[in-house]
């Protein structure tokens, strides 16, 4: 366990350097979702292959997501310290590697190292964060780790056009290198734990069939509908593949010795439910933070940066509501904190599906900060509700399970937002305003329906998970 240190929380308590190098991993790994998305025409100018593009973002989710419970599972082995100082180690290898890319293809994998690296940042990052912290001091905690994510989401994009524009695109990846370093040395220094001493068995087995399903899965997910058709021979083989293997992975584990993903994981009410409200989570997201700006700029005519602002509302709103959240469930409980974060999500949520042609900026906005607040209440306060349910042994593959079901509705939210938009716009390069006005619309029904369906996942938390002083 981590060693006891001071009750004081903050940047500048004997913790805070821990604190602030896992909020610095952290910030690499946002940010690097989204820093390359208004650097695509340079890029591209520079190695060719604009139509292979978007395998830039999809490849860095893929390896992200299928890596993250076998990161979470092998934590609780051998600690966190290790894990961490792995996960940096290749996302600065692969921060590198792209930075000194040649071509398309280059790039593409160099990604792919960049998210098996992030696969263990994320994940680590909390789960230390719920080692050498208590529950109450948690509550202050995770408007900090909050912040993070909701900056970064603001800078991204910002940050990449800069770079493009008057430095050089590569710098978008190597500026990461020195981040990473202090962040790893930081943590190398500061942070000591001693894990308990257990025989360090690795379920192979378990991991290649997680990864090969997975993998399988989520990639027909994402490029569904966009590299290939849904009822293509590549799509259906895709998903067949998936599933069988998934269905291979969950029998094997239930006789395995030492599990990747330990079937009593599906057992317990409260992991369950955290489960299904990040899986939600991830999903209204990915729909609002794309297809908001989207629709500023498609059908109100608004410029990108002024359409990018109306929908950072959402990651404004996130931070606020999750640095006032503990103070709430500390009072009134998990499951009471959760319902009253996911009802105002899906009030805001609602508030979108009016939303014509003749709306207005501020409109927009004030719904997308309104299921920013919701989510702030929501996200991080289910997630500490696991982590509380579980010990020292189980923590790390207890956080990561929850951050892999965010990743796979992030997925999901790709596929079901982008096949609705394509059925409105007939896969059209520059649709007419009326039809992505239609296609949009039907875009925040569904998201108000998966709001919906995260106050029922809300209210499935059991009441004894209350927390203790």
């Amino acid at each position: 366990m981590a060693t006891e240190l001071k009750d004081a929380v903050g940047l500048r308590s004997e913790r805070g350097p821990i604190l602030a190098a896992i909020m610095l991993a952290n910030s690499l790994v946002a940010l690097d979702s989204t820093i390359i998305a208004t650097a695509v025409l340079t890029i591209t100018r520079d190695l060719g292959g604009f139509a292979q593009f978007p395998w830039l973002f999809s490849i860095y989710l893929l390896a992200q997501a299928v890596t993250v419970p076998i990161y979470g599972s092998l934590a609780d082995t051998l600690g966190r310290k290790p894990i961490m100082m792995f996960g940096i180690a290749i996302f600065a290898l692969g921060s590198l590697l792209c930075g000194i890319a040649t071509d398309m293809p280059e790039l593409i994998v160099f990604r792919a190292i960049q998210g098996i690296g992030a696969g263990a940042v994320g994940p680590m990052s909390m789960t230390i964060a719920g080692d050498i912290y208590t529950l109450r001091e948690r509550a202050r905690v995770q408007g900090y780790l909050a912040g993070v994510w909701a900056l970064a989401s603001v800078l991204g994009p910002l940050l990449g056009g800069v770079f493009s524009q008057y430095v050089s695109w590569r710098w978008i990846f190597l500026i990461n290198l020195p981040l990473a370093a202090v962040a790893a040395w930081t943590i190398l220094r500061q942070f000591t734990e001693s894990a308990p001493r257990r025989t360090q068995h690795i379920d192979y087995p378990g991991t290649g069939l997680l990864t090969i399903g997975a993998g399988a899965l989520i990639l027909a997910l994402l490029e569904g509908g966009q590299a290939w058709a849904w009822n293509s021979p590549t799509g259906i083989a895709l998903v067949a593949a998936g599933a069988i293997v998934l269905v291979a992975f969950g029998r094997y584990e239930q006789r395995a010795a030492h599990p990747v993903l330990p079937p009593w994981i599906f057992t317990r009410r409260v992991i369950v439910a955290a489960s299904l409200v990040s899986l939600l989570v991830g999903a209204v997201l990915v729909g609002l933070t794309t297809y908001v700006a989207t629709f500023a700029q498609g059908v109100l005519g608004k410029g990108a940066l002024v359409a990018g602002f109306t929908a950072s509302t959402l990651t404004l709103g996130w931070p606020l509501a999750a640095s006032q959240a503990g103070k709430i469930y500390l009072r009134i409980g998990f499951r009471a904190t959760a319902i009253i974060g996911s009802s105002l999500a899906a009030l805001g949520a609602a508030s979108l599906i009016p939303v014509d042609s003749t709306s207005t900026l501020p409109q927009l906005a004030a719904s997308c900060f309104a299921v920013g607040l919701g989510m702030g209440m929501i996200a991080t306060p289910t997630l500490i509700a696991a982590q509380t349910s579980a010990e020292w042994s189980e923590r790390g593959v207890v956080t990561s399970t929850t951050m892999f079901a965010r990743n796979i509705g992030s997925a999901v939210g790709v596929a079901v937002f982008g096949a609705i938009v394509n059925a409105h716009t007939g896969h059209s390069a520059r649709p007419a305003p009326a039809a992505l006005a239609s296609a949009v619309h039907w875009v925040f029904v569904v998201v108000a329906i998966m709001a919906s369906v995260m106050v029922v996942a809300s209210a499935m938390m059991p009441a004894k998970a209350q927390p203790a002083g």
